[in-house]
């Protein structure tokens, strides 16, 4: 099986992928390339979806490095594989043969590189997360590692867009509580709620962070059902479950 993921230019000289749910083992509601291990899919298709993606990648699937995400800014600094996932939300390393993989389903996956120094970052950066910090907390861990941020390029991925994403005032008043300037992700409905516009506001933060370049595929999970697993789409469906899109990136030996 041959997959055939979304990649930037941004990140040309990385071996990297934004996996859609294009092929896969999974049947069904998971139909696809489903590789959620928290998913109520069989284990023995996300194990194959974990082993074909591992496989693009010329690993096998220990070195597919991945976390027990739970919408922080915790970042795991890697220099060798870990025996079990770990609590987190982004993974950095400058380790040759590692491949850093982040599961989303309408949150942002970052991808992040420099060049110069071979440093890679990905974050899973929902609102939360990105309220929190984790993307300013993965460019910072990747400076340990020796990146200089003007060198660093990011990268996110598909993701829930603005015009999908209805929120209440209670969750604009949680957003701009300590970021007053995050109102301007917002544009008021019709209904009297509000349309958030999550990649813009993660670009917002990566432009004040000085990194090198920065963009959005400009890919919206929720509207491209066929592409793209969505935890909202599948909510408004009321389905009792949905799928997880891989977000990869690795350094090659």
């Amino acid at each position: 099986m041959t997959l055939v993921p979304l990649q930037s230019e941004l990140l040309a000289h990385t071996r990297h992928g934004f996996f859609t749910r294009d092929k896969g083992f999974s049947t069904g509601l998971y139909s696809g390339l489903n590789c959620g291990q928290g998913s109520s899919d069989d284990p023995n298709h996300v194990r194959a979806n974990r082993d074909a993606t591992a496989e693009y990648f010329g690993h096998t699937e220990i070195q597919l490095q991945s976390l027990h995400q739970i919408h922080s800014s915790d970042v795991v600094v890697l220099d060798a594989p870990m025996p079990k996932n770990r609590k987190g939300d982004a993974l950095v390393t400058a380790t040759p043969g590692l491949t850093l993989s982040i599961l989303t389903a309408d949150c942002q996956p970052v991808l992040m590189y420099d060049k110069k120094a071979k440093v890679i970052g990905a974050a899973h950066a929902g609102w939360r997360g990105t309220k929190l910090g984790v993307l300013q907390n993965t460019i910072a861990a990747m400076e340990t590692l020796g990146a200089d941020r003007s060198e660093i390029c990011a990268v996110i991925g598909p993701c829930i867009s603005q015009k999908a994403y209805e929120v209440s005032p209670d969750f604009l008043d949680e957003v701009c509580a300590n970021d007053p300037n995050a109102i301007h992700f917002f544009v008021q409905n019709k209904d009297g709620g509000y349309q958030f516009d999550l990649p813009g506001y993660g670009l917002s933060i990566l432009k004040k962070e000085n990194i090198k370049q920065f963009a959005w595929t400009g890919h919206c999970t929720y509207s491209n059902p066929t592409k793209f697993y969505s935890y909202r789409r599948s909510t408004h469906l009321k389905e009792p479950d949905y799928g997880r899109l891989i977000n990869c990136i690795s350094l090659q030996p």
